[in-house]
């Protein structure tokens, strides 16, 4: 497999589990919330965010990827 082609899979399945992950944090977050922990559950939101802003930047990066394969 070429190393284009390879890193391409793997950004690939990057943003997969970054989305992944995230749905999971926002999950735990807002039972947290429910649960009265709420600074807890802020925390844990923020982090579900940050994933959500990691799977963007992911996506960046494959279209660019992809766009200098044409």
């Amino acid at each position: 497999m070429k190393e284009r082609e390879k890193l391409r899979t793997l950004v690939s399945y990057w943003i997969e589990h970054a989305r992944e992950h995230s749905g999971e944090f926002r999950e735990w977050g807002e039972r947290l919330k429910g649960m009265g922990e709420e600074e807890i559950s802020q925390e844990i939101l923020s982090a579900a965010k940050e994933m959500e802003q990691v799977g963007i930047s992911l996506s960046k990066a494959l279209k660019r990827l992809e766009q200098k394969e044409i």
